[in-house]
């Protein structure tokens, strides 16, 4: 299959404004992240809306487009990407994969993982999860959860914790049963990402502020596959300190 990885990248931030080009061990983050996707892929564009990190991630060797400032998601960015890099190399794609520009410790094997969910013609987006190990991380609405089908394709997901336990106490739910945390890095096929960009927001995604919900909502299969990394996203300042720990000890 042919593959090209995207990676938006932001340079506004409300908690951490530049964190793309905030440094890891000497190397910015988004440098980190481009360097995992192309041990996978031989096509990685990063997506951007700021001069700054395109010029950044053109001076470490990588490639970038200049996308939209107003953009709602990183979906929406990744779409765009993806028409300009088509006319650009002149070539189509089988699978388009969506990192994040703000997951440095990403494992090649978690991309190659989503992009084999596409040797099932029924299957259109791909997504990660990883089984909590906190009863707190369950109730926290910050951390997604998401529950499947027997076939390991998504039925919902949501802020709050699901599946509900019933007659059990809260303290107790992990132990009765297992919980998903949403890890955000999806695949796509390319017919399917222009189709779901061009979708109105829906009832549920409106309800819980997750852009997934819209794709379900419609009828999209999402395949999920399971993941045993927990990976550090650098969202604020303190996450760039235990970062940089963390590499200093890998």
């Amino acid at each position: 299959m042919r593959v090209l990885i995207l990676i938006p990248a932001r340079y506004a931030s409300t908690r951490f404004p530049g964190k793309p080009l905030a440094e890891i061990g000497g190397r910015p983050v988004i440098q980190h992240v481009v360097e995992k996707a192309s041990s996978v892929a031989e096509d990685v564009f990063v997506a951007t809306d700021d001069t700054r990190i395109f010029e950044r991630v053109e001076a470490f060797g990588g490639h970038a487009v200049m996308t939209s400032e107003n953009h709602k998601s990183g979906t929406d960015r990744c779409f765009e990407a993806y028409q300009h890099v088509v006319a650009r190399n002149k070539r189509s794609y089988d699978v388009v994969v969506n990192i994040q520009g703000d997951e440095p410790f990403i494992l090649p094997e978690q991309v190659r993982s989503l992009v084999s969910c596409f040797e099932d013609s029924r299957i259109q987006i791909a997504t990660l999860a990883k089984q909590f190990e906190s009863s707190a991380d369950v109730f926290d609405p910050n951390k997604v959860k998401v529950v499947c089908s027997a076939r390991q394709t998504a039925l919902y997901f949501s802020r709050s914790a699901i599946p509900y336990c019933r007659g059990t106490e809260p303290d107790c739910w992990l132990s009765a049963t297992g919980f998903y945390k949403h890890v955000g890095m999806y695949a796509y096929r390319p017919e399917v990402l222009k189709e779901i960009t061009a979708l109105p927001q829906g009832v549920l995604e409106k309800a819980e502020s997750l852009e997934q919900l819209r794709w379900l909502e419609n009828g999209y299969t999402i395949a999920v596959r399971l993941t045993e990394h927990e990976s550090i996203g650098i969202d604020t300042p303190e996450d760039l300190e235990r970062a940089n720990a963390f590499y200093c000890l890998i």
